[in-house]
């Protein structure tokens, strides 16, 4: 028992440590959406129908995204004796991961945050913040890694099944079809 919640607890805090890289890359990587500060009023989206705000999302899909595959990877490779311990802690671990990410990478700014400026005085363009629009990216790292362990895990599973025979282990072949070709089978009346 002191194994597996060790094992659990092990892969939890790896993969919340990592979400701290992965959230200064998803920062680097990242556009900023343009906003517009004139004098006087509050700043506005320059360009409502910016891709920018796109863009940040599919950045943070595909940094957790390919961490995720990484780590369902590694953890399947590294947890021969403890796996449901360690699956367990693979899906919480990368659910905290993903925001631990989220929050580092809306904390710390890194990469292009200089914005051109206008044309127009008294208009100042600046870069936003970065944040996320469709939360639903939130689950690329857990469904992931999960996914591939799984399929890891099934595929291992098959190649050591006795099923994987054409007719078991040990068993023969059944014998030949007692009735013709053409000829249908008696009924049962």
């Amino acid at each position: 028992m002191a194994r597996q919640l060790r094992a659990f607890a092990v892969t939890v805090l790896a993969l919340a440590a990592l979400g701290v890289p992965a959230g200064l890359v998803w920062s680097a990587l990242s556009p900023r959406p343009p906003y517009r500060i004139t004098e006087g009023t509050a700043s506005v989206l320059a360009d409502p129908a910016t891709q920018t705000l796109i863009a940040a999302d599919g950045w943070f899909a595909t940094v957790t995204g390919g961490l995720g595959l990484a780590c369902g990877a590694l953890a399947w490779f590294l947890s021969r004796r403890q796996q449901l311990a360690v699956l367990l802690g693979l899906c919480g671990g990368s659910v905290l991961a993903s925001f631990v990410t989220l929050w580092t990478g809306t904390t710390f700014t890194l990469g292009v945050i200089a914005v051109e400026a206008s044309a127009e005085p008294g208009v100042t363009f600046v870069a936003g913040p970065l944040a996320l629009t469709a939360d639903g990216v939130l689950v690329s790292w857990p469904l992931l890694a999960v996914g591939l362990f799984g399929l890891l895990e099934g595929m291992h599973g098959y190649r050591e099944s006795p099923l994987r025979a054409p007719y078991g282990i040990g068993s023969h072949p059944p014998a030949a079809d007692p009735y013709r070709i053409g000829e249908p089978p008696p009924r049962g009346d």
